[in-house]
């Protein structure tokens, strides 16, 4: 259970960060699947990047530990779901 928390941690807030970058921008208007799985994927990769620059064995089961889960998780998702938007904005020209 402790392995598998922080993986849902950064594939949720990947998620929603995918939405958020979705909503807010419309360049990356696409639709939900390509922003849920690249928002999730995102936040897979963005809150394990976060995860080791920020590395504390200390901080690692506590809630700061899934705090920078969830932002590197919302970041992630966000940063690859508009990259992932411009290309197909890109691809449709």
């Amino acid at each position: 259970m402790e392995t598998l928390l922080p993986i849902v941690i950064q594939i949720v807030t990947g998620i929603l960060g995918g939405q958020a970058v979705g909503a807010a921008v419309k360049q990356v208007a696409m639709s939900q699947l390509p922003k849920i799985l690249s928002g999730g994927i995102g936040g897979l990769a963005g809150g394990t990047i976060l995860g080791s620059i920020l590395s504390d064995p200390a901080m690692a089961s506590s809630a700061g530990g899934l705090l920078s889960d969830a932002v590197g998780g919302a970041g992630g998702g966000a940063i690859l779901t508009a990259i992932v938007g411009a290309v197909m904005n890109a691809m449709k020209k």
